[in-house]
């Protein structure tokens, strides 16, 4: 008996990926950026970066549609805050909890 082992055939050499990976959506990250911050650029910004990635090919739809929606959460929470604090004035001047002469 011999301790004849085979070798394994050589491997192919890495040459790497021709094609570079799609990238992201500049204005995907900055709609999730000002959905956060500004919620009305989020809302602006979102269906714009949606229409590029579409165009495009690029990645970052997730990052828009988050932008998107996010913004519009908040804008909306900012309304109804608006309208709940101008109900509370009226009421409270109504009920004259707060008086007006001085």
């Amino acid at each position: 008996m011999s301790d004849y082992q085979p070798t394994p055939p050589p491997s192919r050499p890495y040459t790497g990926s021709s094609a570079a990976p799609p990238r992201t959506n500049t204005l995907a990250i900055i709609a999730l950026i000002l959905g956060i911050v500004v919620p009305i650029g989020g809302v602006i910004c979102g269906p714009i970066a949606l229409g590029q990635i579409k165009r495009t090919g690029e990645n970052g739809r997730g990052l828009a549609l988050a932008g998107l929606i996010i913004g519009i959460a908040l804008t909306l929470l900012g309304i109804i805050g608006i309208i709940a604090y101008v109900a509370l004035i009226a009421t409270a001047l109504s009920s004259g909890a707060i008086s007006t002469s001085p």
